[in-house]
């Protein structure tokens, strides 16, 4: 009976111990920790691109739908402000582009803004 009792706790003394030596795992200090964050955030963006606009944007921003739909130098034509309200609003006038303010994050807004932004 005391063995079984001793190896009891001794199992749960190698799962706690394997718990906190994972929640150690992958956590950096410094500006590593900020690239990581950024680099996920990258991702983050890219995946939210991927499953949201590529349909119409294409996967190198060419646009798939005529010269209205390419991104590839839109930060150069239009500011953040833009960029946010298309993304949120969509095209209106014409219907082409749907809103995605009540199907995407306020961060994953953000994230499109400032990579699209970027592309001038």
């Amino acid at each position: 009976m005391k063995f079984n009792k001793l190896l009891k706790n001794l199992s749960i003394m190698a799962v706690i111990s394997l718990i906190v030596f994972l929640a150690g795992c992958g956590s950096s200090s410094g500006s590593g920790s900020a690239a990581k964050t950024h680099m996920d955030a990258a991702g983050d963006t890219a995946a939210v691109y991927k499953a949201n606009c590529v349909s119409c944007h294409g996967s190198d921003l060419q646009g798939r739908i005529g010269d209205a739909t390419n991104l590839q130098k839109v930060g150069a034509r239009m500011n953040e402000i833009d960029i946010r309200k298309q993304i949120e609003e969509g095209s209106p006038n014409n219907g082409t582009m749907k809103g995605y303010k009540d199907r995407l994050t306020e961060e994953q807004i953000a994230g499109l803004v400032a990579w699209l932004a970027a592309k001038k």
